[in-house]
């Protein structure tokens, strides 16, 4: 709804204050509603004033103490005193440029004493410091300062290439810190895994072993209590000959089978049984010597 006026009457909206010469002097103010004036005093309607929160946006560029030049958007959020309302309908013109220039004066001179990221981290103590000081100027002239908010810190681009650049380069440099220490823990892991591999067959290649053994002199204590007569080395003769046997038959039935040249014939089987006989003879002289 706008406002309505005629010669004996005036409509002020809600949210809004009006005011009231006589004779082209200020006499008072109109409150919301249906107000009467006597024109034939020289009283009439000179304007209207509205009391809702107002907001100006305030581009600012200046210049920080590690010489980066920025731009700053400020929002600055004002309204008429209701009670002042001729003080701001006399004394400024323009209360926006006002404003502006309040704001301009005052981030000039906090700014440069802050480098770029001091401005950033402290950029709620700029607003408070423009709030400040505008409320203390404006008051005077019938406005009231509501909120100040530095809605955003634009570095030149230059900088912001540079300062992009930089934190990439951190993070890399930390991902690579990432990557050894991942890199390193895979490594002993691998290492500990194939000592834990080799302990186990090793493990296993001892119980087999000792199984075989233990196989053996079973084998040759059955044999030689069956067949009366049979000395131990007849039974393992026997043995090894049977190994011999199941030996080739494996090297034949292997899928992967290649040429293999051994020396086959009995005396060739007995010339094995020796040299292991020997072999483990020399080995029980060893130990006995050392012993």
């Amino acid at each position: 709804m706008g406002n309505a006026s005629c010669v004996f009457a005036g409509c002020i909206d809600q949210a809004s204050v009006g005011i009231v010469e006589k004779w082209g002097r200020f006499e008072k103010l109109a409150e919301p509603g249906l107000n009467f004036f006597n024109p034939c005093a020289g009283q009439y309607l000179a304007g209207v004033l509205s009391t809702r929160i107002q907001s100006l946006e305030v581009r600012i560029e200046t210049k920080t103490k590690d010489n980066v030049f920025v731009q700053i958007i400020s929002s600055i959020q004002y309204r008429v005193i209701k009670q002042s309302a001729d003080d701001a309908f006399y004394e400024l013109q323009n209360p926006k440029e006002q404003i502006q220039a309040y704001v301009f004066d005052v981030v000039r001179a906090q700014v440069p004493r802050m480098t770029l990221d001091q401005l950033f981290e402290q950029k709620d103590e700029v607003a408070k410091t423009v709030l400040v000081e505008l409320e203390k100027v404006m008051g005077e002239y019938g406005y009231t300062i509501e909120h100040i908010l530095m809605v955003d810190i634009i570095p030149d681009p230059s900088v912001r290439r540079a300062m992009n650049e930089i934190n990439a380069a951190q993070r890399l440099q930390l991902a690579s810190v990432y990557k050894g220490e991942a890199d390193k823990i895979l490594l002993v892991k691998k290492a500990e895994a194939e000592a834990e591999a080799k302990y186990l067959g090793g493990v296993g290649v001892a119980r087999q072993r000792q199984a075989i053994t233990d196989g053996l002199r079973e084998n040759i204590l059955n044999f030689s209590n069956t067949v009366e007569g049979a000395s131990a080395k007849e039974v393992m003769d026997l043995i090894m000959i049977t190994q011999y046997f199941d030996t080739i038959k494996d090297l034949g039935n292997s899928s992967k089978n290649t040429t293999v040249f051994i020396p086959h014939g009995p005396g060739h089987i007995r010339d094995i049984g020796d040299q292991i006989r020997n072999g483990l003879m020399e080995a029980k002289a060893g130990s006995s010597a050392a012993d």
